[in-house]
C-alpha cells in the first residue's frame, strides 16, 4: 500500500505542474520511440500536445505510475487484447527504464547527494545502447529545451520530501543487471531465465567465460590500436621526411641564400676522426661515446646497420667473413641519400643500384688494403659518412664478427685479434654496445654475450638485439624461450633495453623498403606480440634506431664536457714540456716537417743543374778511365806491344778497339755516368749545411735518395748513340799539333806509372818485405813468401839474359826454373811459377814502356813524317792519344745527356718518391722519428681535438 500511495502522490504532483491538452494532433510510430517513450505518453507536453493512447491493463505492470503493486516478470504469456505490444521486448525495457524519471526529477531539482552517489554506482553498469539509439526520439534528448526545470524546482517541495518519494534503488540496480545480461549473448528467453536465478552456478560460469573473452578482445583491440598508431606515426615520419628533404634541397640550392651550419653529428664525427688519427690503438683516455656493433659472425650485424642506414651498402657473403676491419659510419640528415668516404670527394647515390654496387666494391677494396700480409683482419678504421632525409644522427662502428674457431685460410691469430679489436672499442666507459644475437641458432652457441658481460657487467650501456626472429618463431618449439632470450634470462648479461628485429628473408637482392614491410607484417601477425611476450616498442629496426639514437645523444651530453676538460689538461702539459725542451723551435708536426724536408730535397736536386760542364767532364773522364784502364793496358796495349812491327801493332789495336767498342765500352760509359750522377746527388743530399743543418731529416733524405736511384733508369737510346760517337773517335789517328802529342805522352806516362805502382805492390805482397823493412820495421816473410821470392829471383835472372823475352813462358823454361829451385831445396808448383812470371814480366814491360815514352817526347816530327827513315816508332803514343780523345768525347756526350735529360728525370723521380712517402703514414713515422717530432705531433692533435670539442659543445648548447 505504501508504494501505491507514493505513486499516487507523484502523479498528482506531475498533473498539477503540467497543463492539460485536449487531444493529439498526430501519432508517432512505436518503433521510433525510446524505451521510456513506449511505456507512457505524457499528454501534458507544452509544445507537442500529444494525446495519451488508451493502453490496456497488460502494460500497466511495467509502469510505476499505476496503482497495482510491482511484481516479478513471468515467462508465460498473458492473454490480453493488446498482445503484440505486451510481448515485444522494447516495451518491457521501457517499463523498467520508466523508473528513471524519479531519479531524473530528484537529481535535477534537488541535486541531492544520495541521488548523485547512487547514479555513480549504477551508471557504469548500463550497457552500450548506441546500437539502439534509433528507438529513442529526438525529443527525449532535447527535453531540457522544452521543460522549465527551474519552475519545477520552485513548485516542488523540499528535497527531503522528494527523497522520500524516490523509488527503491536496489530494485533499479537489479533491473539494470538484468538489462546488462540481456545485451550480452543468448536469446531473450535465456536472458530472462538467468535474470530470475542470480545465484546459480551456471550464471557465475557464464560471467567468468564472458570476462575472459572480453579480456582477450581488449588485448587484441589494444594490439590493433598500437599497430594503428604505429602506422600513423610512420606515415607522419614519412611526410616529415619528405618535407625536411624539400627544405634541405632548397637550402642546398641556395634559395634562401644562407650558409648551412655543419651538423652536430658531423662535427662530432670529425672529433672521432682526429682521435683515430691521433692514436689508433686508443691508448689515450678517449672516452667519447660511440655505438659499437658487436656480434658473432653471420649474426646479422651488418644487416642491422644497413636497416638503420636505410641502404644495402656493405659487402656480403654466404658464411664468409666480410667485415675485415672496423667501419665507422656517421649517420646524419641531408637532402639526398648519399655516402662518401672521409678521404674522398666522390659521392655514392644510395638510391641507385650501380652506385651501391660500386660502394660495396670500394669498401671491400679498402678492407683488403688495410689487412697486412699474413693477416685476416686489421684494426685500421674505415670512415664513412651516410646522409639522407630522416636518418637518425649517430656514430656507429661495425666490428668484425667474433669467431669461435679459426678455419682454413685464416691467420692463426685471427680469433685473438678480433677479440682485442672488440675489447679496445668496448672498454671505453661511454661506448654504447649494440650486442647482436642470432635468434635462429641456439643461445648456447653464442660467445659474444660473455665478451659483452666482461666489458659491461651491469648492462648500463648495452642494448641487446635479437635478429632473425621470424626464423626463431618458426623453428623454436617453445615461444617462451624467445621471451627468455629477449629478457636476458638465458644469458649472463644485462642490458638497458632488449629489441627483436627481422632483417629480411635471406635474399641479398631485397631492398630496404621490402625488408621493412616484411618486418612490420611479420610482427603484426606474430604470436609474440599477441601473447604479450614482446612489447610493441621492442620490435622493428625503426624503434631500435630511435632508441639507440636517444641513448647515444644522452651519453654524448653527459660525457663530452668532461672529455673536453681532460684534453685541455693534456694540452697544457704538452705545451709546458715543449717550452722547457725546445724553446727556440717552432712546433712542427710530422707532416709539416716532411714538407720542410721535401723543399730542401728538391732544392738539392735543382743544385745538380748548377754544376759546371767542366766539373762534370772532369769527373766523368777520370771515372771512365779508372773503369777501363785495366782492359786497355792488359787486353789491348800489352798484346799489341808483343808484335814485331808497327803494322802488326796497329792492326791488333784496331781490331781490339772495334770489339771493345761494339760490346763493352758504351755500357761501361753509361754505368760510369749513372754512378757519377748518384755520387753528386748523394753529396748534395748528405753534406752538412752549417748551423742550419737539421739531422732530423737525415733518414728521410737517405731513403729518398735510395728509392729515387732505384727507380731511375738511364735512357736506352743513350748507348746506341754513344757507340757511334766512340767508334768514330777511336778511328781517328791524326794528332794535329805538338800540344796534343805532349798531352798524349803525359797521359801515357801517368797510366803506365799507376800500373807500375800497382804491379810493385802486388810483387811486394807476393814476396814479402825487403831487407830494409825487415831490419827497420821488424817484419819477416812467410814460408810462401820465401818461395815466391826465390822464384822471383830465378825469373829475373832469366829475364836479364833475354830482355826481349815474350810475355809467356815456354814449357821447357818452366821446367828449367822448377829444377833450379829444387836444386836449392825449394819445391815449387808450375802454376806458382806462371803467377810470379806474370808480375815480373809486367814490371819489366812497364819500365821498358816508360823508357820508350821518354824517347818519344821528341818524336812528333817523325810522327808527321810517318816515322819514315827513322828507327823510332811511337805507335803506342798514338794509341793512348786515341784513348784519351775517346774519353774526352765520351765525357762531353755523357755530360750533355746528364744536364739535358737525366738530371730532370731524376728530379721527377724524386718528386714521385716524395709524393708516395707523403701518402704513406707508416713511412713518415719510420723516417721522421724522435722525441721532438712525437711531442709536436701530440701537441697539434690535442689542440685540434680540443678546438673541435669546444666548437661541438658550443653548438650543442645552442641546440638546447
Amino acid at each position: 500500500m505504501w508504494r501505491l500511495c507514493r505513486t499516487a502522490v507523484a502523479c498528482e504532483v506531475c498533473q498539477s505542474l503540467v497543463k492539460h491538452s485536449s487531444g493529439i494532433k498526430g501519432s508517432l510510430p512505436l518503433q521510433k520511440l525510446h524505451l521510456v517513450s513506449r511505456s507512457v505518453y505524457h499528454s501534458h507536453h507544452p509544445t507537442l500536445k500529444l494525446q495519451r493512447p488508451q493502453f490496456k491493463t497488460s502494460l500497466q505492470q511495467f509502469s510505476s505510475l499505476t496503482n497495482l503493486p510491482l511484481r516479478k516478470l513471468k515467462l508465460s504469456p498473458i492473454k490480453y487484447g493488446y498482445q503484440p505490444r505486451r510481448n515485444f521486448w522494447p516495451a518491457r525495457l521501457a517499463a523498467r527504464l520508466l523508473k528513471l524519471r524519479y531519479l531524473i526529477l530528484g537529481s535535477a531539482v534537488g541535486g541531492g547527494y544520495t541521488a548523485k552517489k547512487t547514479f555513480d554506482r549504477w551508471k557504469d553498469m548500463i550497457p552500450d545502447l548506441s546500437d539502439y539509439k534509433w528507438i529513442v526520439p529526438d525529443i527525449v534528448w532535447e527535453i531540457d529545451e522544452y521543460i522549465d526545470l527551474e519552475k519545477i524546482r520552485k513548485a516542488l517541495p523540499d528535497s527531503e520530501d522528494l527523497a522520500k518519494l524516490a523509488p527503491d534503488l536496489d530494485k533499479i540496480v537489479e533491473s539494470l543487471s538484468l538489462l546488462k545480461d540481456f545485451f550480452t549473448t543468448g536469446s531473450p528467453g535465456e536472458t530472462a531465465f538467468r535474470a530470475t536465478d542470480h545465484g546459480s552456478e551456471s550464471e557465475k560460469h557464464y560471467r567468468k567465460i564472458s570476462d575472459k573473452e572480453k579480456i582477450d578482445q581488449l588485448q587484441e583491440e589494444l594490439l590493433h590500436t598500437q599497430l594503428k598508431y604505429q602506422r600513423i606515426l610512420e606515415r607522419l615520419e614519412k611526410e616529415n621526411k619528405e618535407l625536411r628533404k624539400l627544405v634541405l634541397q632548397k637550402d642546398d640550392k641556395g634559395i634562401h641564400h644562407r650558409k648551412l651550419k655543419k651538423s652536430l653529428i658531423d662535427m662530432y664525427s670529425e672529433v672521432l676522426d682526429v682521435l683515430s688519427d691521433y692514436d689508433a690503438s686508443y691508448n689515450t683516455q678517449d672516452h667519447l661515446p660511440r655505438v659499437v656493433v658487436v656480434g658473432d659472425q653471420s649474426a646479422g650485424k651488418t644487416s642491422v646497420l644497413e636497416m638503420i642506414a636505410q641502404a644495402r651498402m656493405f659487402p656480403r657473403g654466404s658464411g664468409e667473413m666480410m667485415t675485415r676491419s672496423p667501419v665507422k659510419v656517421t649517420l646524419s640528415e641531408g637532402p639526398h641519400h648519399v655516402a662518401l668516404f672521409k678521404d674522398s670527394s666522390r659521392e655514392f647515390d644510395l638510391t641507385k643500384e650501380e652506385d651501391l654496387a660500386a660502394l660495396r666494391h670500394e669498401i671491400e677494396l679498402r678492407m683488403r688494403k688495410n689487412v697486412k700480409e699474413g693477416c685476416t683482419v686489421s684494426p685500421e678504421t674505415i670512415s664513412l659518412n651516410v646522409k639522407g632525409p630522416g636518418l637518425q644522427r649517430m656514430v656507429l662502428v661495425d666490428l668484425p664478427g667474433v669467431i669461435n674457431t679459426v678455419t682454413s685460410g685464416m691467420a692463426p691469430d685471427t680469433k685473438e685479434t678480433i677479440f682485442s679489436i672488440s675489447k679496445a672499442y668496448m672498454q671505453n666507459p661511454n661506448a654504447i654496445i649494440l650486442c647482436i644475437q642470432d635468434g635462429s641458432v641456439d643461445a648456447e652457441r653464442s660467445i659474444v654475450t660473455d665478451l659483452v658481460s666482461q666489458m659491461d657487467p651491469h648492462g648500463r650501456r648495452t642494448i641487446f638485439v635479437l635478429t632473425k626472429v621470424d626464423l626463431a618463431e618458426k623453428n623454436v618449439a617453445s615461444p617462451s624461450r624467445i621471451q627468455q632470450i629477449i629478457e636476458g634470462k638465458l644469458f649472463p648479461m644485462k642490458a638497458l633495453g632488449y629489441f627483436a628485429v627481422v632483417t629480411g628473408k635471406g635474399n641479398s637482392s631485397e631492398s630496404i623498403e621490402a625488408i621493412r614491410e616484411y618486418e612490420e607484417e611479420f610482427f603484426q601477425n606474430s604470436k609474440l606480440l599477441k601473447t604479450s611476450m614482446l612489447k610493441a616498442h621492442q620490435v622493428t629496426t625503426r624503434n631500435l634506431s630511435l632508441a639507440v639514437s636517444d641513448c647515444f645523444w644522452k651519453m654524448v651530453r653527459e660525457s663530452v664536457e668532461q672529455q673536453a676538460d681532460s684534453f685541455k689538461a693534456t694540452r697544457f702539459n704538452l705545451e709546458t714540456e715543449w717550452k722547457n725542451n725546445y724553446p727556440r723551435l717552432r712546433e712542427l708536426d710530422r707532416n709539416e716537417l716532411f714538407e720542410k724536408a721535401k723543399n730542401e730535397i728538391l732544392d738539392e736536386v735543382i743544385s745538380l743543374s748548377q754544376v759546371t760542364a767542366k766539373h762534370w767532364e772532369e769527373i766523368l773522364q777520370q771515372s771512365l778511365w779508372e773503369r777501363v784502364s785495366t782492359h786497355v793496358i792488359e787486353n789491348i796495349y800489352l798484346p799489341a806491344a808483343q808484335t814485331m812491327n808497327s803494322g802488326t801493332f796497329n792492326t791488333t789495336v784496331d781490331i781490339k778497339l772495334k770489339q771493345w767498342t761494339d760490346k763493352q765500352l758504351p755500357n761501361k760509359a753509361v754505368e760510369v755516368a749513372w754512378e757519377t750522377l748518384q755520387e753528386e746527388f748523394s753529396r748534395f743530399m748528405t753534406e752538412p749545411k752549417g748551423k742550419e743543418h737539421d739531422d732530423i731529416f737525415d733518414k728521410l733524405k737517405e731513403a729518398v735518395k735510395e728509392e729515387s736511384i732505384k727507380r731511375h733508369k738511364w735512357n736506352d737510346f743513350a748507348e746506341d748513340s754513344l757507340r757511334v760517337i766512340q767508334h768514330n773517335a777511336l778511328e781517328d789517328r791524326s794528332i794535329s799539333d805538338k800540344q796534343q802529342w805532349d798531352a798524349a805522352i803525359y797521359f801515357m806516362e801517368e797510366a803506365l806509372q799507376a800500373r807500375l805502382q800497382d804491379t810493385e805492390n802486388a810483387i811486394e805482397n807476393m814476396v814479402g818485405p825487403d831487407w830494409k823493412k825487415r831490419w827497420l820495421y821488424w817484419k819477416n816473410r812467410t814460408q810462401e813468401q820465401c818461395v815466391h821470392n826465390e822464384t822471383k829471383n830465378e825469373l829475373e835472372k832469366m829475364l836479364k839474359c833475354n830482355e826481349e823475352h815474350p810475355a809467356y813462358l815456354a814449357s821447357d823454361e818452366i821446367t828449367t826454373v822448377r829444377k833450379n829451385l829444387e836444386s836449392r831445396g825449394v819445391a815449387v808448383d808450375p802454376s806458382l811459377i806462371k803467377d810470379t812470371w806474370h808480375q815480373i814480366y809486367r814490371r819489366h814491360f812497364l819500365k821498358t814502356a816508360l823508357n820508350h815514352c821518354n824517347l818519344c817526347r821528341r818524336g812528333f816530327y817523325y810522327y808527321q813524317r810517318h816515322f819514315v827513315d827513322s828507327e823510332l816508332e811511337c805507335n803506342d803514343v798514338v794509341l793512348f792519344w786515341r784513348i784519351q780523345r775517346m774519353l774526352a768525347i765520351t765525357a762531353n756526350t755523357l755530360r750533355q745527356q746528364l744536364t739535358n735529360t737525366e738530371v730532370r728525370r731524376l728530379e721527377k723521380n724524386v718528386k714521385e718518391v716524395l709524393e708516395d712517402f707523403a701518402e704513406d703514414s707508416e713511412k713518415k713515422v719510420k723516417l721522421l722519428t724522435g722525441k721532438r717530432v712525437q711531442l709536436a705531433e701530440d701537441l697539434k692533435k690535442v689542440r685540434e681535438i680540443q678546438e673541435k670539442l669546444d666548437a661541438f659543445i658550443e653548438a650543442l648548447h645552442q641546440e638546447k
